[in-house]
């Protein structure tokens, strides 16, 4: 029952700060190793767990996507859907000890990444940068995702707004989009294997969803910058207990 509700804290908290700034994954992916789930198989569960948002987000910049031409979104989505799957496929290839070995350093870098998204995406460019460098980028950057999903919305959101897009709600609606896509896709994969823990990540969709509803209304009320270091703090913390068990 303590782990039950563990997890359950954990995924209505990842809802919440999803909702509010990102980075729901730090809480999500600990919480479920700490119960004693293998390192592989909550990776892929947290994924599932914090999925649902994606479609949220997603629906809820429908005018934005709109605007944009069906060619780009399908083209985008495609090339989303390839690196999930090849993302997927690459941890369920890597031997559990390898991945164990590399989860603080993916930690760290996901926070570091997080801690100066707001650099990185104030760095907005008058041009646009090539076609293709925009989708080979994006390719990099869906894989990643497949792999492991922590940061997943911040180098899509660096990506969008380094080549090109000028509106930060055009580059969050495609941001919203895209994740779903490769998420869906990589969840696929993952449950095709078998690597999903299935009554612990049901549990947790259903807490990340309330977090989420939640979250959307205590973005309005509390600081953003008190929201990133609360953020920032967790993936530190996260990331050197992982260091200390080894």
């Amino acid at each position: 029952m303590l782990e039950v509700l563990l997890l359950m804290a954990a995924a209505f908290a990842a809802g919440v700060l999803n909702a509010m700034a990102g980075g729901g994954s730090f809480l999500t992916f600990p919480a479920l190793v700490f119960t004693g789930i293998a390192p592989i198989t909550a990776n892929a569960t947290s994924a599932v767990a914090v999925s649902p948002g994606y479609l949220g987000s997603a629906l809820g910049f429908q005018a934005e996507l709109a605007r944009l031409p069906r060619r780009l979104l399908v083209q985008e989505g495609l090339i989303c859907a390839l690196g999930g799957l090849l993302g997927a496929a690459a941890l369920l290839v890597t031997p559990a000890k390898l991945f164990s070995t590399v989860v603080p350093w993916l930690l760290l870098f996901a926070t570091g990444l997080f801690a100066i998204a707001p650099r990185l995406l104030a760095r907005r460019q008058n041009s646009a940068t090539h076609p293709l460098a925009r989708q080979l980028g994006l390719l990099v950057v869906a894989i990643y995702g497949g792999y492991f999903n922590g940061g997943l919305g911040i180098l899509l959101m660096a990506l969008y707004t380094l080549s090109g897009e000028r509106d930060l709600h055009t580059a969050n609606a495609l941001k919203n989009l895209n994740s779903l896509v490769l998420s869906l896709l990589s969840v696929m994969a993952f449950a095709w294997a078998g690597a999903i823990a299935w009554p612990q990540a049901l549990l947790m969709m259903l807490a990340a969803t309330i977090g989420g509803f939640f979250g959307a209304r205590l973005a309005r009320k509390l600081p953003t910058t008190v929201v990133r270091s609360v953020v920032i703090l967790t993936g530190v913390v996260m990331a050197g207990v992982f260091f200390g068990r080894g």
